[in-house]
């Protein structure tokens, strides 16, 4: 089910603030340091656009620049919480045949 109309788009406070205050920084300041997200939920507001944001998958961060095509997306889409299936790579045994016994003579 989706959020109701009325309520509009969540924006998590503390999310909004950090935006705001990082608005005031020089683009070398922004740089050297992401701003470190935890709210997946967050819906990504126009402020936020060109940003270099890292969200919290759980065990780490994924490191995103902010584009004017994720508005309206929220943070969690752009950082999977989820590993790839990698398959196992199967080695070859070594196929000389059988083994002989020392008892036989």
């Amino acid at each position: 089910m989706t959020r109701s109309i009325w309520k509009g788009p969540f924006v998590d406070l503390n999310v909004y603030k950090a935006i705001n205050k990082r608005k005031h920084m020089s683009s070398k300041e922004r740089a050297e340091k992401p701003l470190e997200i935890y709210s997946r939920r967050c819906v990504i507001f126009p402020d936020c656009v060109g940003e270099h944001v890292s969200i919290h998958t759980g065990k780490d961060f994924k490191t995103i620049e902010i584009q004017e095509d994720m508005i309206g997306h929220k943070f969690g889409e752009f950082a999977s919480t989820r590993k790839r299936f990698v398959p196992k790579v199967k080695r070859v045994k070594n196929k000389k045949g059988p083994k002989k016994s020392r008892n036989n003579i």
